[in-house]
């Protein structure tokens, strides 16, 4: 096997490893506070989001520094270190003994974490760039999976070993990904010659630093789209199903049909990516996917959503892997860690923009209107992306 190819099949378990495994606790996390001596419900509810939230805080604020130290130290380095640091913390986690606790050790995760920013840097610093489009859509499919199938997993496992095995068994993974790193990554890095520069010139020296911005700003938009709608839906199915049928299973069929579309086209449309470019790839995704969201406020039954979730998923499926895509082609080999560090703190705060945004427009204007605000977001979004597309040549 090709070494690039071998490297991309062991980011990916890594990827998929290190998100199930942080997504794993996200089911019982309200019980989990509940069990650490919080009673009122209001409580649990406020100790739950700050919790929830915490990880993504701190992660959006390291996420650059990971990436200059990456440019600078090699990439393989910063997955084992990601990867080991997680394993620690979540394992620490089934010790706690109250919620301060709890949530300060979140908070380190945060700052700990990083192994799919260095994964994606180096996928993409070690691929062809012939195949970069199909390497960073398939390697997007772990992430993907990952969130899909963590929570499934978080869910069963939490009843039949008991919540705090959960964290030692999360931790498990997280090893799990430390270990076949260690042994399999193989990474061609040489340390750049010129000591790093301050932030203010760093960027001076990247030639499409509009073309950067934009990709910042989409990768922002992607997430808060997913984020503001994600956690709705178990509340939108329950306005549209009767009283007689199982909320909670349909609930959980129409937010896995997004991940799973998403898996499952990822790679096909990376692949398109590298025949006709992957500005072409990003401004059809999210065109369609502006469109897509806007029929889901008028479903009658929640089988009509969960085919227009599936549609959807497909559709953002050709999003972030093309955004990684343009910024491989635009930034420099050397500075590649630094901005995938930058896009990837985009990243986390779309996910607590998201979440914010969505249930303040549920709470005042009613759930169709979330979907309204994040097809605005798209389309707007696709606008701007295909303005700029026609003051540059073509990726």
């Amino acid at each position: 096997m090709l070494v690039w190819k071998r490297n991309l099949l062991i980011c990916w378990i890594g990827s998929f490893a290190t998100t199930a495994g942080m997504s794993l606790v996200i089911p019982f996390l309200p019980l989990y506070i509940e069990e650490l001596g919080v009673r009122e419900t209001s409580d649990i509810e406020q100790w739950a989001g700050i919790a929830f939230g915490a990880t993504f805080l701190t992660s959006a604020l390291v996420s650059p520094l990971w990436g200059k130290v990456a440019d600078r130290r090699g990439r393989k380095l910063m997955l084992l270190r990601a990867s080991l640091g997680m394993a620690v913390v979540m394992t620490l986690m089934g010790f706690a003994t109250n919620v301060y606790q709890l949530v300060g050790l979140r908070l380190l995760m945060g700052i700990v974490s990083g192994y799919i920013a260095a994964a994606i840097t180096l996928v993409a610093a070690e691929t062809p760039k012939e195949h970069s489009g199909w390497a960073l859509g398939t390697l997007s499919t772990g992430t993907v999976g990952g969130n899909v199938m963590g929570p499934l997993i978080g869910g069963y496992l939490a009843e039949w070993i008991g919540l705090r095995r959960v964290f030692f068994v999360t931790g498990g993974f997280m090893m799990l990904a430390f270990l076949v790193t260690l042994l399999f990554v193989r990474e061609h890095f040489r340390p750049p010659a010129t000591p790093s520069v301050p932030a203010e010139h760093f960027w001076r020296q990247i030639p499409g630093r509009r073309i950067l911005l934009a990709m910042f700003a989409t990768t922002f938009t992607v997430q808060l789209a997913y984020m503001s709608i994600a956690p709705m839906i178990a509340v939108y199915v329950k306005l549209l199903a009767n009283n007689n049928e199982p909320i909670a299973l349909i609930s959980g069929a129409v937010v896995a049909a997004a991940g799973l579309a998403n898996a499952l086209t990822a790679s096909p449309l990376g692949n398109l990516s590298d025949r006709i470019g992957p500005q072409r790839v990003l401004l059809i995704s999210l065109f369609l996917g502006g469109l897509l969201f806007i029929p889901q406020a008028y479903v009658e039954s929640p089988w009509q959503l969960l085919v227009l979730r599936l549609m959807t998923g497909m559709a953002m499926a050709g999003m972030l892997p093309s955004v990684n895509a343009m910024i491989q082609r635009a930034v420099p080999h050397e500075a590649a860690g630094r901005v995938f560090g930058y896009n990837q703190s985009a990243q986390y705060l779309g996910n607590i923009a998201g979440a914010l945004q969505g249930s303040q427009i549920a709470a005042h204007f009613g759930i169709q209107y979330v979907f309204f605000s994040t097809s605005f977001l798209l389309l707007c979004n696709t606008l701007w992306i295909y303005l700029i597309a026609k003051r540059t040549s073509p990726a």
